[in-house]
C-alpha cells in the first residue's frame, strides 16, 4: 500500500511558519492563514492534518490552542502536539477534538507515563514522535521542539514502545527538515528492522513524487510541509504519487 500523505503546519504566534532545521532562529513565516491553508488541503483530498505548535513545545505550554480548535471542525482528523507534558495537557487536546496526540519530549523523557496513557486511552489515540540526528554514529534523539539532546537512542527506544503496544511512530531526521535535501530512506529501513510492528510516518526533506515513491515500503505514511507551502509539491499530485 502507498504511503498516505499527510499535510502539515508548523504554528507560531497563530502563524505558519517552518523551521530549518528545527532551529528557532531561523524561521520561514508564511502569509498563510492556517484555517484557509486547511481547507485547500482537505479539498486537494487530504483526510488528516498534522499539527505542531512549536511555541509549545519549545515551552511546555499551548499557545495556539485556538488555532487547533478552529482546525478541527473542517472535516479533517487532525493529529496535534507540542507542549504536552501533563494529562491535564492531553485531556485538552482530546477536548479540542484532536484525533491523536503527538506526543515528542514526553515520549524521550517520561517513557512509563506514556505506557500508562497508551493502555489507558489506547494506542491509537497517540502519535510517538522521536526525532533525530545523527551523532557519532548513532541516532541520538532530542526533546523541548529539538533544543534539548536525550539520553536515550532511536534504537533502545523504538523497540521499547512496540513492545509497550504503540501503533503510530513519526520519525524525522532533524538534518533535513525543512531543507528539501530528500527523505533518509536508510533511518526509515532501519526502523522496519527494529520495529517492524510501529506504522511509521517519515517526516524530513521530502521533494516530490520520487521521494514519496522510494518511501514505499519503509513508512505508512509521509508528511509534507514545507514542499507544500511553497507549491513544490501539489497535493493532488502528491496524493497520487
Amino acid at each position: 500500500m502507498k504511503p498516505e500523505i499527510i499535510p502539515a503546519l508548523d504554528l507560531r504566534g497563530g502563524r505558519i511558519v517552518r523551521l530549518h532545521q528545527g532551529d528557532y532562529a531561523r524561521e520561514t513565516e508564511y502569509a498563510l492563514d492556517p484555517i484557509e491553508q486547511a481547507r485547500l488541503y482537505r479539498a486537494a483530498g487530504a483526510r488528516r492534518l498534522h499539527v505542531v505548535d512549536l511555541d509549545g513545545a519549545r515551552g511546555g505550554r499551548f499557545e495556539n490552542l485556538a488555532v487547533i480548535e478552529a482546525l478541527v471542525v473542517l472535516d479533517l482528523e487532525v493529529q496535534a502536539g507540542g507542549g504536552v507534558r501533563t494529562e491535564d495537557d492531553l485531556r485538552r487536546l482530546f477536548d479540542a477534538g484532536v484525533r491523536r496526540v503527538v506526543l515528542g519530549s514526553i515520549a524521550v523523557r517520561d517513557c512509563e507515563c506514556v505506557f500508562d496513557w497508551l493502555r489507558r486511552f489506547g494506542a491509537d489515540r497517540f502519535v510517538i514522535a522521536l526525532d533525530t540526528r545523527q551523532v557519532d554514529g548513532q541516532w541520538a534523539l532530542s526533546s523541548a521542539g529539538w533544543t534539548e539532546p536525550a539520553v536515550q537512542t532511536l534504537d533502545e527506544l523504538a523497540p521499547r514502545y512496540e513492545r509497550a503496544g504503540a501503533r503510530h511512530l513519526l520519525c524525522t531526521d532533524i538534518a533535513r527538515d525543512g531543507m528539501l535535501v530528500g527523505p533518509n530512506l536508510d533511518l526509515y529501513a532501519q526502523l522496519a528492522q527494529i520495529a517492524p510492528a510501529l506504522s511509521v510516518q517519515a517526516s524530513g526533506g521530502v521533494r516530490d513524487c520520487d521521494d514519496i515513491n522510494a518511501l514505499h515500503g519503509r513508512a505508512a505514511a509521509v508528511i509534507l510541509g514545507r514542499s507544500l507551502l511553497e507549491g513544490r509539491v501539489d497535493l493532488a499530485g502528491a496524493l497520487g504519487c
